[in-house]
């Protein structure tokens, strides 16, 4: 798959999962969460394959479209500022679907200005093969990019290149954490929920061992 066509299928993928979290309604704070944390790692992990490659390519490749690719810089920097706030909060709180609402306007906006501009740019100054070749590079760095926001951590070469493995490990080992955690969570439930059936005992009771005693010695 070359590039544009990857990184469109993602702006898809999480356009799919805002219109989800729009459709749930009050009461669905478990499913909040769960859609939110999706929006987090899909969004981290594009945001880290753009820093790391697409960005670079287009400065180099097309001049005159510097200026948009410092302004994705910025608005990547407020998505993951806002996805590290939606982290720590509960989707209780009165804000947090404000806040999601918040990032799916800044998040659609800046896939108008690359699917509009910046994609197109690109197309006419790649050829086919140098668009496959950097969708290749996009899907292997995907495989050791990041899954959380780090909006503090660096988002040009070298520095987000050195930085992002660190922190790819750091955010797997959480993921890893957090999914141990969420069976174990389920696993309780469905234990909880689960009603056994009283076991009939096979002593007898203290009664009817008297009897029987009693009726022996009658004998």
């Amino acid at each position: 798959m070359d590039a544009i066509s990857l990184l469109k299928k993602d702006h898809r993928t999480v356009e799919g999962l805002f219109k989800q979290f729009e459709k749930l309604g009050e009461g669905s704070a478990r499913e909040k969460k769960q859609l939110v944390q999706q929006i987090t790692r899909e969004l981290s992990i594009h945001a880290a394959v753009e820093e790391e490659l697409l960005y670079p390519t287009a400065r180099n490749m097309v001049k005159n479209e510097e200026d948009l690719v410092l302004e994705s810089l910025e608005e990547h920097h407020l998505v993951k500022l806002t996805l590290s706030e939606l982290e720590s909060l509960n989707p209780s709180n009165e804000r947090y679907d404000a806040k999601v609402s918040v990032l799916k306007e800044a998040v659609m906006h800046h896939v108008e200005e690359e699917e509009g501009e910046l994609f197109p740019a690109l197309q006419k100054k790649l050829d086919k093969e140098t668009l496959n070749n950097l969708g290749k590079a996009l899907e292997a760095a995907k495989k050791m990019a990041p899954t959380r926001p780090h909006p503090m951590a660096p988002d040009e070469p070298p520095g987000n290149i050195i930085a992002g493995l660190p922190a790819a490990m750091m955010d797997k080992i959480k993921d890893l954490v957090s999914g141990v955690a969420k069976r174990g969570q389920e696993m309780r439930g469905g234990r909880t929920g689960r009603t056994s059936a009283p076991k009939k005992s096979t002593r007898k009771t203290m009664s009817t061992r008297g009897a029987s005693a009693r009726m022996g010695r009658a004998r």
